[in-house]
C-alpha cells in the first residue's frame, strides 16, 4: 500500500499522545488523519515509561487533567473496545515527604485534590507504614496516599487507542520518518517524509521528546529540552507492595507491577540534554542507595536490566497544548515534562475540541505557547 499524497491533518509521533489525539478527531468525524512514526507505536517515550497513573498533583490543571484521564482508564477497554486489556491496577499512590516544609505542602495539595473530588488524604508515617510495610518510617514526616491511583500497561494502553483509530480510518504509517514541514506565507502547506509528501493544512507535534526538533522543521523555536531519565527493573518476587511509592525530595518513585518486578526510577539535574537514551552506573549507583535506606528490604532483589527515554521538559513542567499564532495550522501537545502517559486521554479530548473550535471540557487555555513570552508559567512542584 503506498503511502496518501493529501491527509486533512498529520500527527507526528506515533505515541500515546498522537494515537489518542488521532482517535478522538475521529471519533468526531475528521476524515483522513494520519500519523507519522519514524519507528513503530510505542517505540519513543510512551513505551520507556514507569506507566505510574497520578491524580496527587499540586497545579489545580494537573489535578484536573489526571482525574479526566484515570476516569477514562477506568472504563478504557470498553470504550476503545479493546480485545485484550490496558491493565489498569488501581493500587494506589503512597508519595511520602522528606522534610516538614514538603509536608505542609501536601497538606495544602490534599485540599486542593479533595476540593476537586479526589479522594486523596494525608497520613503519619505510622499510617503511612500500615499501607507499604516494608519502608522505613523514620525516614519520613508525613505522606498523602489516594487509592485510584495506579499503574498501566503502557503497550497495551497505546495499542487499544491505535486499534480503535484504525478502525476509524486513521492511517498509522510506521517507519516512516518526517524530515521537514512545508510552510508557505506563515501556513502549514505539507510535511516531507522518507515516504514521500504528504500535502496537508494542519500539522500536530506530538513527537515527545524529539518536539523541539519537529517545531525547528516549521520554523518555531519551542521553549522544549529533552532529558534523559533513567529506570531499573528487578527480578519479579511475590506481591508485597500496592501502591507505588513516590518522594518528590527524597528522589524517588518505585512500583512492584503486577507480575512482581519492581520498576524505580530517579532524576538527576546533570543529566544530558542531547537526546541520549543510554544507561548509567551513576544512576545505578544512586537509585540503589536511595531505595535500600527507604525501602530496606528490597537491597535482597536481583537487578534485571536499566533503561532510559526521554522526558519533554518545559520551565513550568506542564504542557504546551493549542496552535502556535504565526504558523497556521501548527498545532502542539507537547512538553508533558514526565507525564504524558497518564494525562494522555485528557490530551486527545482537548487538543481535538480546541481544534474544532468547540467548549473546552477544561480550560486549558493557559497551556499555551504564549505563557513563556507573556511570563505567566503554570508552576508544577509535584514532580519527579
Amino acid at each position: 500500500m503506498s503511502n496518501p499524497k493529501t491527509a486533512n491533518v498529520v500527527i507526528i509521533g506515533g505515541g500515546i499522545s498522537g494515537v489518542a489525539i488521532a482517535w478522538n478527531l475521529a471519533k468526531k468525524g475528521v476524515k483522513d488523519i494520519v500519523i507519522l512514526e519514524k519507528k513503530t507505536v510505542c517505540s519513543g517515550a510512551t513505551g520507556r515509561c514507569g506507566a505510574g497513573i497520578r491524580m496527587q498533583w499540586g497545579a489545580e490543571q494537573n489535578c484536573l487533567l489526571a482525574k479526566m484521564s484515570v476516569e477514562f482508564f477506568e472504563n478504557a477497554n470498553e470504550i476503545l473496545e479493546y480485545d485484550r486489556d490496558v491493565e489498569f491496577d488501581q493500587g494506589g499512590y503512597l508519595i511520602v515527604a522528606g522534610n516538614e516544609k514538603e509536608n505542609e505542602q501536601f497538606k495544602k495539595n490534599i485540599a486542593l485534590q479533595n476540593s476537586l473530588g479526589i479522594p486523596s488524604k494525608h497520613l503519619t508515617p505510622q499510617e503511612a507504614k500500615e499501607i507499604v510495610p516494608h519502608m522505613d518510617e523514620t525516614q519520613i514526616v508525613g505522606a498523602t496516599f489516594c487509592q485510584k491511583d495506579g499503574h498501566l500497561n503502557p503497550f497495551n494502553t497505546t495499542e487499544a487507542f491505535a486499534k480503535a483509530a484504525e478502525r476509524l480510518g486513521v492511517k498509522i504509517l510506521k517507519k516512516t520518518k518526517v524530515t521537514g514541514i512545508d510552510v508557505k506565507n506563515d501556513k502549514i502547506v505539507g510535511v516531507e517524509t522518507t515516504g514521500g509528501y504528504i500535502s496537508t493544512p494542519l500539522v500536530i507535534n506530538a513527537a515527545g521528546g524529539w518536539a523541539q526538533e519537529v517545531g525547528k522543521m516549521a520554523g518555531v523555536d519551542l521553549p522544549l529540552y529533552s532529558e534523559r531519565h533513567q529506570i531499573l527493573v528487578t527480578e519479579p518476587v511475590e506481591l508485597i507492595q500496592d501502591p507505588m511509592y513516590m518522594a518528590f525530595s527524597l528522589n524517588i518513585y518505585i512500583q512492584q507491577t503486577p507480575h512482581g518486578s519492581f520498576i524505580m526510577g530517579r532524576s538527576n539535574p546533570e543529566e544530558p540534554r542531547d537526546l541520549r537514551q543510554t544507561s548509567s552506573w551513576q544512576f545505578l549507583h544512586e537509585m540503589i542507595n536511595t531505595c535500600t535506606t527507604l525501602l530496606p528490604p528490597l537491597r535482597k532483589l536481583n537487578l534485571v536490566r536499566q533503561w532510559a527515554g526521554l522526558y519533554n521538559m518545559t520551565e513550568d513542567a506542564q504542557p504546551i497544548y493549542g496552535k502556535v499564532d504565526n504558523v497556521e495550522g501548527f498545532w502542539l501537545a507537547c512538553g508533558y515534562s514526565g507525564h504524558g502517559f497518564m494525562l494522555a486521554p485528557a490530551t486527545g479530548i482537548l487538543l481535538t475540541e480546541m481544534i474544532l473550535g468547540e467548549p473546552l471540557s477544561i480550560d486549558i487555555t493557559n497551556l499555551d505557547l504564549g505563557r513563556f513570552e507573556r511570563g505567566e508559567l503554570c508552576f508544577e512542584t509535584s514532580v519527579v
